[in-house]
């Protein structure tokens, strides 16, 4: 694993599960004979990276649209934004939808940092 920390920003918790049933039911797995209902510090660092390294080939991505189409910025993230969505649904991402929300927050910082000073 590396030094960096995970942002506190970063969702943390995964997104509830459900399952049918009359019964209520908890969701969680085995880990070292404990059961555990949140991410260990490694899978959450996986999880960050994953999101980071989205970010970052989506602000560049936006740049070039906006430079070849001139889009404005909004229209273009808005636009990323509904692709990356469509790609979470369709199943084809394994991204949450607070993580996509997280990403998104953070392609905007990289696409425009002034506006995050």
């Amino acid at each position: 694993m590396t030094d960096r920390q995970v942002p506190a920003d970063f969702p943390r918790e995964p997104d509830p599960g459900a399952l049918t049933g009359v019964q209520p039911k908890l969701l969680v797995r085995e880990v070292d004979g404990c059961y555990q209902s949140a991410l260990s510090d490694v899978e959450l660092w996986v999880r960050f990276d994953a999101c980071e390294d989205l970010a970052s080939q989506l602000s560049a991505y936006v740049s070039r649209k906006i430079a070849s189409s001139g889009l404005s910025p909004d229209v273009a993230l808005t636009r990323a934004e509904k692709g990356v969505r469509l790609k979470v649904d369709a199943g084809e991402w394994d991204f949450s939808q607070r993580e996509v929300a997280w990403v998104m927050k953070r392609t905007r910082q990289l696409l425009l940092p002034e506006a995050y000073e």
